[in-house]
């Protein structure tokens, strides 16, 4: 069996020394883009053979790229084998009839479903968890404040109050990282199922009756109806006007992002106050925000990123590596590839099953 890794523009390494090791040990021959190599910091050793990214498309039995520019050399790859990658079908729905012209079989990760059998290779949480981490710090370092309060003898400092909209994974690793930092947290989700979960990781729970039920959406928000929807916004609106820090993460997913944050609400916040906009590649949760930029605002800066991960791209690196071996597995069986559509994993992560 032979898996292949192509490089792609995102900058993150989908395999690592370490993991390397795993798929010989499986049985796998490993052949890897030279290109990764010359843009990863990896010292590979022996196991891996660097091949160029025809050979790869033509005769590797799996091939992964963290994306692909175009659907057309996938018309190379030989019949029946397995190319993965994340192709986003929720937001490009086209693609799947595209795929379904190709004779190897496509996979994207990011339809893996989110269930707990499927964790270890869920790449979102991982990236998420990433992103949620990074934005406390990055608005530690914007805001002309402390996070934590303190006693001086000038005076005591009251701690900062960060608002986290969105308790998902990046919203839970970003509740736990604040609080580290010594902030009071507050945080607003649409799902009443996360109240226990943020409330014992120190945080006070911003509670609207009415929400529509969102347990089955995997993680992702639902839209909601007019009458919730007004009620949510006086809400936000009154917590916002005294946060220091706003981190907002909701999504839907194929969905342009709910704005949660208007233009009124950040002209009521304090004079050095900060915005990081988790879901600005898609549309935004700040009205004002622009996807990666950082822009200040009558003395509000707002940071526009969904890409926080590539920020840490070792641990990035690390962790993708990781969720793609443990995905690859599922393809195998008796030491063969086994394309199982009875696995659910398998059967809601393929778009093109024949």
């Amino acid at each position: 069996m032979i898996i292949g890794f192509c490089s792609s523009s995102d900058p993150k390494c989908p395999i690592i020394s370490s993991v390397v090791a795993k798929y010989v040990k499986d049985g796998w021959t490993v052949w890897i883009e030279k290109q990764i190599i010359d843009n990863s910091a990896e010292k590979y050793e022996g196991s891996i053979e660097i091949k160029s990214r025809e050979e790869i498309l033509k005769n590797a039995d799996i091939i992964y790229a963290n994306n692909f520019p175009s659907l057309t050399e996938l018309s190379s790859c030989k019949t029946d084998s397995i190319v993965i990658s994340s192709f986003k079908p929720f937001e490009n729905p086209a693609i799947v009839d595209e795929t379904k012209k190709l004779s190897c079989h496509v996979a994207s990760m990011d339809m893996i479903p989110r269930t707990t059998l499927a964790q270890s290779m869920d790449i979102l949480s991982s990236m998420s968890s990433i992103a949620g981490y990074k934005a406390v710090l990055k608005a530690s370092d914007l805001l002309p404040k402390y996070f934590p309060m303190l006693m001086t003898a000038a005076g005591t400092i009251k701690p900062s109050t960060v608002l986290i909209l969105g308790a998902g994974v990046a919203g839970l690793q970003a509740i736990a990282t604040a609080k580290r930092l010594g902030a009071r947290v507050e945080v607003f989700d649409v799902r009443k199922a996360v109240k226990e979960e943020v409330q014992s990781l120190g945080a006070s729970f911003v509670e609207v009756e009415g929400s529509a039920d969102s347990s089955s959406a995997g993680g992702y928000a639902v839209q909601q109806t007019e009458e919730y929807l007004q009620k949510q916004k006086a809400k936000i609106a009154e917590h916002v006007k005294k946060a220091d820090v706003v981190i907002s993460t909701a999504q839907l997913r194929g969905k342009k992002a709910p704005i949660l944050v208007t233009k009124e609400m950040v002209d009521s916040m304090n004079f050095g106050s900060v915005i990081i906009d988790l879901a600005s590649s898609s549309g935004g949760n700040c009205e004002v925000s622009k996807d990666n930029e950082t822009i200040n605002y009558n003395g509000i800066t707002i940071m526009g990123n969904s890409a926080l991960e590539n920020t840490m791209i070792k641990d990035a690196s690390f962790l993708l590596s990781n969720n793609i071996y443990n995905y690859v597995k599922t393809f195998v069986k008796d030491k063969a590839i086994n394309i199982d559509l009875g696995n659910e994993i398998i059967k809601g992560s393929i778009i093109n099953a024949k």
